[in-house]
């Protein structure tokens, strides 16, 4: 289910549940929401600091659950990922969420929660946040796409050119998934996400090749790869490749779901780069791989 579009002068909370933030990129993000004819509403204890968490857990709780419960906060824009949510996420009551679900935008660590409410049939949104909001220029893509995203007016339709390492096929299913390594910390709990005849989209930061292969490998023990209807590899970014591996990170994500026939596409656009598009994240796509480009469509 998608939540409501938003319209004009409608309330979106700015909070913090994970890292702590520089206080400029709130304002930023405040700015660029007035811009859009948006009224935001800075959470108490959004600029807060304890340790590298953005407040205690009993502060990120409290504003989390006051713009869950809001009925009249539209949008919740997660200032920063980092690490956090797996602190708080048991103790947020999703109750009214359900009943008036509302639009939850962020990635990296906020994929905790595009995994909760996944788990709720409800759609949110794996996109750039304050820090991105306030440094790309108004026209930016992704500053763009976000926008016109949370309007209505165009929902994503992605053609991205064909990677050497694709697998040709096509395919309409839900789309799941985000941050590997918070996917894979979520396993096992009640917030591990259903990935049966879904596709799946990964990207990560700063984890070295070894580490996502290990990742991968759980993946491809537990059955998890073996029953997808397709996979997304967007950006892995920030890391070193190791030559002892032998392989780069795509070509070790590649190897694990190798013996499988659903596309698979490399490369997309999306993850921890300023070019981050955003991806609707349990909504229904159609998703085409061939020997040319790839495209997403909503």
């Amino acid at each position: 289910m998608l939540p409501p579009f938003l319209r004009y002068n409608d309330k979106v909370a700015i909070v913090s549940p994970s890292g702590c933030i520089d206080s400029k990129f709130i304002d930023g993000a405040v700015a660029r929401l007035k811009e859009w004819d948006l009224q935001p509403i800075v959470s108490e204890f959004a600029c807060e600091q304890d340790g590298r968490f953005a407040g205690t857990v009993e502060q990120r709780i409290a504003d989390l659950q006051a713009a869950i419960d809001n009925p009249e906060i539209k949008a919740i824009l997660c200032s920063r990922g980092g690490y956090g949510l797996m602190q708080v996420i048991d103790q947020i009551d999703l109750t009214a969420f359900e009943v008036n679900p509302k639009w939850i935008i962020g990635f990296s660590d906020i994929t905790v929660l595009h995994a909760a409410t996944t788990a709720i049939d409800v759609a949110s949104l794996h996109s750039i946040m304050a820090k991105h909001l306030t440094e790309l220029p108004t026209d930016a893509e992704p500053v763009q796409l976000l926008h016109n995203t949370l309007y209505g007016g165009d929902l994503p339709q992605y053609t991205i050119p064909a990677h050497e390492l694709n697998r040709e096929g096509e395919v309409k299913s839900i789309l799941v998934g985000g941050n590997l390594s918070v996917l894979f910390g979520l396993r096992g709990t009640h917030f591990d996400i259903d990935t049966y005849q879904k596709i799946l989209f990964l990207e990560d930061v700063g984890e070295e090749p070894y580490k996502i292969d290990r990742m991968m490998q759980n993946l491809k023990i537990s059955g998890v790869l073996e029953n997808l209807a397709g996979l997304i590899v967007g950006q892995f970014t920030e890391y070193e490749e190791d030559p002892q591996m032998g392989k780069t990170v795509y070509e070790i994500i590649a190897d694990a779901v190798s013996e499988y026939e659903y596309p698979v596409c490399f490369n997309f656009p999306a993850g921890h780069t300023e070019r981050n598009l955003p991806l609707i994240l349990g909504a229904e796509v159609m998703f085409s791989v061939d020997k040319n480009e790839v495209e997403l469509k909503y």
